[in-house]
């Protein structure tokens, strides 16, 4: 335990990094702090220093305040951090609602720890969650491919905060719209525009999560969702193929919540991944063998899941088609359909 004087001296060096004071790493010279209190005595005093650097019209003065509250918040973990939780929550909104992308950043990582390490019911109290919901869904308007990265993660682990208890035994309760519904809607009208890879990738790396949290949920969105995944099972995505490879994952997933959906869609989906296994198996170079073979699986996976759900009509559909083609890759697949249980 550290004594008075310990902790006198401890909250001298701290002022003395907020006011600047040359030193080689600000990381090296607070881990030297922290190491002095394993009862986060230094969080608690460095709140109090910090609170007027970190107000609305003064933040921007002091990034060091930024910085010091930013490393700090982040190596408090559950369940300590609850302690702290009014007093973190203000300015890592700030940092979120700044129009510096870095500060975005910044703030939503904040937020993303917070919301790991707070207790879902202290994050209901007096609409917290609400509140950080709304400040994260302002984020999917933007088109900085680094924000979309954190903001989306971080708004799936609150999802479960802003879930509705069940109603009791008999009682009946109106289904509110779930925010999942909402941040899909938004995502999806993204995605149907997007032409930059990076945000591409961003969102489909995303969507096998939210798609899995929706569940059964997701046949309503079902248009709007099998056209996304079409349109990005088409275009390249580079050596790594990630987008393609996160829209299988959705898709198989889809089709296994929605199944009695997906006849009246077989035509369409049928087309797309015959397309894209022809695509694939025409030039097997431009990907490594790992990609390839990935991409030839969950493509595979597909079929089988919908002549499963489609009474076999897939195989009825395909049968006679490896005589027509030399392709081996081609032909591989199709026997694994037609192979499949």
């Amino acid at each position: 335990m550290v004594t008075v004087g310990g902790m006198a001296d401890t909250i001298e060096r701290l002022r003395s990094l907020m006011e600047g004071d040359s030193c080689d790493s600000l990381s090296d010279s607070l881990l030297g702090l922290w190491d002095l209190e394993p009862e986060f005595g230094v969080f608690r005093e460095a709140l109090e220093l910090l609170r007027p650097r970190l107000c609305k019209d003064t933040w921007e003065s002091y990034p060091e305040a930024k910085s010091i509250f930013s490393w700090m918040l982040l190596r408090v973990t559950r369940p300590w951090l609850s302690e702290f939780f009014s007093q973190v929550l203000p300015p890592s909104l700030l940092f979120s609602d700044d129009y510096r992308v870095e500060n975005k950043v910044l703030g939503v990582t904040c937020l993303h720890h917070i919301i790991r390490n707070v207790p879902a019911a202290e994050l209901r109290q007096y609409n917290q969650a609400q509140v950080i919901y709304h400040a994260l869904k302002n984020h999917l308007y933007t088109a900085d491919a680094e924000v979309i990265e954190v903001v989306l993660p971080c708004m799936l682990d609150l999802l479960p905060v802003l879930q509705n208890p069940p109603p009791a035994l008999g009682e009946y309760q109106k289904e509110k719209e779930n925010p999942a519904d909402e941040i899909l809607q938004l995502v999806l009208t993204h995605m149907e525009m997007e032409h930059k890879i990076r945000l591409r990738r961003v969102y489909a790396r995303n969507l096998p999560a939210l798609q899995q949290w929706l569940g059964v949920r997701v046949a309503r969105h079902m248009k709007r969702l099998l056209s996304v995944i079409v349109g990005y099972l088409e275009v390249y995505d580079g050596p790594e193929e990630t987008a393609r490879l996160c829209i299988l994952e959705t898709l198989q997933g889809t089709i296994k919540v929605a199944w009695p959906r997906m006849p009246s869609r077989l035509p369409l989906l049928l087309k797309a991944l015959l397309k894209l296994i022809s695509d694939v198996s025409c030039d097997p170079g431009q990907n490594p063998k790992s990609v390839t073979d990935a991409l030839l699986h969950g493509t595979t996976e597909c079929l089988v899941l919908l002549d499963r759900c489609c009474n076999g009509q897939v195989k009825a559909t395909l049968e006679g088609l490896p005589s027509l083609c030399d392709d081996p890759l081609l032909v591989q697949c199709m026997k694994r359909v037609q192979e499949a249980t």
